[in-house]
């Protein structure tokens, strides 16, 4: 039953990913040293992420997310890497601040509404922030903007969830002038990690992104054709694939 409400979630997400009015005119692309000093501190090699230290350095957290909110994307004068790059450490960031409000909590889905329909009405719906002035929720940031904006898969390979079968997060900020390095290396640190893909030439047991979000890996072919992009070990084209069950738990 739980698996057919997240497949009817999944397929409403996609007939209705309506568009974002967020942004602003005339503003500059941001500085995201604060972050990227913050995640160097705060955030291990293997992604793993020390709450509690953020909750430390609150005030230089606070000053970041205000630089971010004060200065959204001018979707007419800032490149595709300059936006690309806002949004991921938006949501990264945002998601971060959404932890420590709740700190201690053994799962992001434990914050959020008393009543939780997967994907339709979550912690990831919660307008907890402003962009521009305009309220704002982690799930108008990834649906709204970069899936419906941006033809960019490997964006679900750097946003942060803040749980262990996440993609890690990455323990330094996105910046336009590294974005394509930085996705790049994304992809591959995440499709080649054995404890969320596992992988023989014959059949994979792939992480649930890659069925909860399907049509975003396969405008340009198959997705068995998108992971051997990437893959250290390439699947055949008739490798029977499943998908792991995902876990929630906190990734620190």
């Amino acid at each position: 039953m739980m698996k057919l409400l997240i497949y009817l979630s999944i397929f409403l997400i996609n007939l209705s990913c309506g568009s974002s009015d967020l942004g602003q005119t005339g503003t500059i692309p941001p500085s995201h040293a604060i972050f990227n000093t913050l995640l160097k501190k705060h955030v291990s090699d293997q992604g793993k992420v020390n709450y509690k230290g953020f909750i430390a350095d609150g005030e230089q957290l606070d000053a970041y997310l205000t630089l971010l909110s004060s200065n959204p994307p001018d979707r007419e004068t800032w490149s595709d890497e300059e936006q690309l790059a806002y949004w991921i450490n938006a949501y990264n960031a945002f998601t971060i601040k959404l932890i420590i409000n709740h700190y201690p909590v053994k799962s992001i889905r434990d914050i959020g509404p008393t009543l939780s329909i997967p994907l339709v009405n979550t912690v990831w719906h919660l307008e907890f922030f402003t962009i521009g002035g305009k309220k704002a929720s982690l799930d108008e940031i990834e649906h709204k903007i970069l899936r419906k904006e941006f033809d960019e898969p490997r964006i679900h390979f750097a946003i942060n969830c803040a749980s262990i079968s996440c993609p890690q997060l990455l323990n330094s900020a996105y910046i336009a002038e590294n974005l394509e390095a930085q996705l790049e290396q994304a992809a591959r640190s995440f499709i080649n990690d054995v404890k969320l893909n596992t992988m023989q030439a014959t059949g994979a047991e792939l992480s649930s992104i890659f069925s909860w979000f399907k049509s975003d890996f396969t405008r340009n072919g198959g997705l068995i054709d998108y992971i051997n992009q990437y893959a250290n070990v390439n699947l055949n084209k008739d490798a029977k694939i499943s998908y792991k069950e995902y876990n929630w738990f906190l990734n620190e």
